[in-house]
């Protein structure tokens, strides 16, 4: 499907690996000039390199922390005007709420809420007159099942998602929307991480831990990053443009209800 997107410039958050990854890859094979971020540059330069050479096409790689007022600078010096913004960042480690101080709170809020907003602030004006925008939020699927431990991540993140609904709706008439992304357990660096730490603490394998995980997604596995960055990539297309203020929750049917 020609999803209408090609010479689109899009800035892709957080995106050297995972679900960030797999959106920046998704919208350059579309056609798309890609901007990639992380804040690791061999490791960022790698990324850019493999996809180039996968997809074809140039991937700019973007050294910088989106937290930071000098990182969104250097995103948006990158890229001035983009189409496409798609907003990711790492959440907090998972942590009894009992544990979180009042600057931890913070951050999380700043990284998880705060620096979406932000970035949207500086580029939905102009998305408004050139009558083209698509802003992508990948959030998690916490928002709508929230898990014990995560209370700081899905807490900031449903705040992102409330506060942009009004948003959405707001510019729907320029052809700009804003949509939100819900994983559920992706075959991703942080899925294998929260496996390792579960598995040290239940004394079990990592295999173990993963297999019963597993277990409880009526689709039996997790999900591939490649199906998310799909995804992704439609909700920015040009045939998306009456699709706005949605949650897609993408998580294997884990979710047991009928809304």
């Amino acid at each position: 499907m020609n999803l209408g997107i090609a010479g689109r410039k899009a800035i892709v958050c957080a995106s050297r690996r995972g679900l960030g990854k797999a959106c920046a890859r998704a919208l350059a094979e579309a056609g798309c000039e890609v901007v990639i971020n992380g804040r690791d540059a061999n490791k960022l330069e790698t990324a850019a390199a493999e996809l180039s050479e996968t997809v074809g096409v140039k991937i700019i790689p973007v050294v910088a922390d989106v937290a930071t007022a000098d990182g969104q600078k250097a995103l948006l010096a990158a890229c001035p005007q983009p189409d496409i913004l798609v907003n990711n960042n790492a959440g907090p480690p998972m942590r009894d709420f009992r544990e979180l101080t009042r600057q931890q709170m913070l951050d999380g809020v700043i990284a998880n809420m705060v620096v979406a907003i932000e970035l949207i602030q500086k580029v939905i004006d102009p998305m408004c007159e050139r009558k083209f925008g698509r802003i992508v939020n990948i959030t998690s699927g916490s928002v709508k099942m929230p898990l014990a431990g995560l209370d700081l991540s899905s807490g900031a993140r449903a705040g992102l998602t409330a506060f942009l609904a009004g948003v959405a709706r707001k510019v729907a008439d320029r052809n700009v929307t804003i949509n939100n992304i819900l994983p559920g357990a992706f075959d991703t660096d942080r899925l294998r991480s929260t496996l390792s730490k579960t598995a040290e603490q239940q004394n079990k394998s990592e295999a173990e831990v993963a297999a019963a995980r597993m277990a409880g997604i009526p689709a039996k596995r997790f999900g591939n990053p490649d199906e998310f960055g799909a995804a992704c990539a439609f909700l920015c297309a040009a045939q998306a443009g009456y699709i706005t203020g949605q949650n897609l929750l993408i998580d294997g049917g884990t979710f047991n209800g009928a809304f």
